[in-house]
């Protein structure tokens, strides 16, 4: 099980540095002519919010992610406010791009406001996929996990919303790593919560789009971040290739748009569902952060 925990948050970071070098193209045509098909690392060369980033480096959701991961083994717990701190720190000199609703919290945040309170109403599914290394530290916590999972998205994306999403996520890594298959996982995890009509309703769409053209079933529920859009999009990603880790993160790339949030999830679910060496090693030794990733899960 431990494995199984350490190589779904492996993952989750090698799909956000995967993701890097086409993140927000929405042309898929662009990625077609440059690439072909996208199987390994590159620099922010088409995609332009992280132009200079090197390649294996993160986009802002990955580099958000790694200060949780920090915060947690340094507290060997997650604490809201220690997390709060360390964020606005890694801040301070940020050269990466800076979203709205960091903007906005960073904002509420010089105005006082505590770390429960300083959230943006962004529906940005983003806000939740920071969530994943919680796992190393709450697996054997389902409650506590799950608090976590929502206190942190809370801190900047206080939108019901995204707080579901990162509810539903939380609860299907659990089923899966009880032995549930992903998607199954996906609908008892959703059957478990007292979410609202659209985000049954979107879950319910992502599951039955399983055996339909990725690319096409993207560009229908939506390329962009917003949970509407990336929520079905994750789930459709995640039911059509929970056996092959590898081909649900090239698929996942090459639909285009918010691809590091609907990654970050997509290699978090079925990290823990799939064989050990599910992710290539190449991936993992193109990550910049690798090592360090590795001796922070100790």
């Amino acid at each position: 099980m431990v494995q199984k925990i350490k190589q779904a948050v492996m993952a989750s970071f090698v799909a956000d540095a995967l993701a890097l070098g086409v993140h927000w193209v929405y042309r898929v045509s662009d990625i077609d002519e440059k690439y072909g098909r996208l199987e390994s690392m590159v620099a922010p060369e088409i995609g332009r919010w992280h132009r200079g980033k090197k390649k294996g480096a993160f986009t802002h959701y990955g580099d958000q992610s790694l200060v949780l991961l920090k915060s947690l083994a340094r507290a060997k717990k997650f604490d809201l406010n220690i997390f709060a701190v360390n964020w606005q720190d890694f801040f301070q000199n940020y050269s990466g791009y800076i979203d709205q609703a960091t903007k906005e919290t960073l904002i509420n945040f010089s105005a006082n406001k505590s770390p429960d309170k300083a959230g943006s109403l962004s529906s940005d599914l983003g806000g939740a996929s920071r969530m994943v290394p919680l796992a190393a530290f709450y697996h054997d916590k389902p409650d506590a996990f799950i608090a976590a999972c929502r206190d942190q998205t809370r801190m900047t994306h206080n939108h019901p919303h995204v707080l579901a999403s990162a509810e539903l996520f939380a609860r299907a890594f659990l089923k899966v790593l009880a032995g549930s298959k992903p998607s199954e996982a996906i609908r008892t995890a959703a059957d478990a919560m007292a979410a609202d009509p659209q985000i049954k309703q979107a879950i319910k769409n992502g599951l039955a789009s399983k055996t339909q053209d990725t690319r096409k079933t993207i560009a229908g529920f939506g390329q962009e971040c917003s949970v509407e859009a990336a929520l079905p999009s994750t789930i459709h990603l995640i039911a059509k290739y929970e056996d092959n880790l590898k081909e649900a993160l090239v698929e996942n790339i090459m639909a285009g748009g918010d691809s590091s949030a609907r990654g970050m999830f997509l290699g978090f679910i079925l990290g823990a569902y799939n064989d050990p060496d599910a992710i290539p090693g190449e991936w993992i030794k193109d990550m910049i952060h690798s090592q360090e990733i590795f001796e922070l899960l100790g």
